[in-house]
């Protein structure tokens, strides 16, 4: 029995000095990197058309794009898709997403099955002109969502995105009852149980919605690669607030710095997206608008390092 104690005790030992060592010589987690979009719904009220909505993005000095399927449908129909890519090309401008509402999560079959149908369209569109992500909301239901079915669903439209080459982004809207949490999300994301999951938040759905923001740690690497960037303002009830109130990022009360620290100690690569629908600003010239988004977007993040 001694001599039983003896042998453990030395093999226990072993692996402790390396272990140690490893541990204390052990490479910090990389932070993100951010690239900045102009999410074009921030300029729609003006409706300068897809063209002008690239080259404003690009002489704003974005990095890329965040495009609506229905403004890519109409150009496509009109002069096909080679000479969108070349427009995004010749701007130096990447697609990083398109904004669409395909019915996809319905929890009706006959609807889900229409919305697949409409996302693999939109999908081989996309693709065809160098975007490989899209929104995907849980729009077209007006009642419960079954969460786990909606995660089948889910790991149904990622293997579509990897047969299209464009991957679907979970999106949770604050104000739309039926899917408003990022509790919710994570929950499907999790049940879809498929390496492509990812999440697709933003600033204002969180406040909306009763997330709030430390559910972000939860969250890491490539979870979120799309966040949208915007501030709430503190001066209407949380209920009561619609997409029109949305401000500039750091014009608000959201934590700001809180966030983009959360983000960044994600690790991988971040596209911080502009997406506002502010009536005052529609109403402004959109180069001066877009402009002074990305001015904001630096900001806040130089503030964190």
């Amino acid at each position: 029995m001694d001599q039983r104690r003896t042998i453990l005790k030395g093999l226990s030992l072993l692996p402790i000095m390396p272990f140690l060592s490893e541990t204390a010589h052990a490479t910090p987690k990389g932070k993100s990197k951010f690239r900045f979009c102009l999410n074009t719904s921030t300029i729609r009220g003006q409706n300068p058309g897809i063209v002008r909505y690239i080259e404003i993005a690009a002489k704003a000095g974005y990095d890329g794009i965040e495009l609506w399927v229905e403004d890519i449908k109409k150009f496509v129909d009109e002069q096909g898709a080679p000479a969108l890519r070349r427009h995004l090309e010749s701007n130096k401008l990447k697609p990083e997403n398109a904004i669409g509402f395909a019915p996809w999560m319905a929890m009706d079959e006959s609807r889900s099955e229409a919305g697949f149908r409409q996302m693999e369209e939109e999908m081989t569109m996309l693709a065809s002109i160098g975007c490989h992500r899209i929104a995907a909301p849980a729009i077209g239901n007006d009642g419960p969502i079954d969460l786990l079915a909606a995660g089948e669903k889910y790991r149904r439209l990622l293997e579509l995105g990897q047969k299209t080459g464009v991957r679907p982004q979970l999106e949770f809207w604050g104000a739309f009852k039926p899917f408003h949490h990022l509790g919710q999300t994570l929950a499907v994301a999790a049940a879809a149980n498929h390496p492509d999951a990812r999440i697709l938040a933003d600033v204002y759905h969180l406040f909306r919605g009763g997330s709030g923001y430390d559910g972000l740690k939860l969250l890491s690497g490539q979870s979120i690669e799309i966040f949208h960037m915007n501030d709430y303002v503190d001066t209407i009830p949380r209920e009561q607030q619609e997409d029109k109130d949305r401000v500039y990022p750091g014009d608000g009360a959201a934590p700001m710095r809180q966030i983009l620290t959360d983000l960044s100690n994600m690790g991988g690569e971040k596209v911080l997206s502009l997406e506002l629908f502010n009536p005052t600003y529609w109403e402004q010239d959109p180069l001066e608008v877009a402009k002074t988004g990305l001015a904001k977007m630096k900001a806040l993040v130089s503030e964190i390092g």
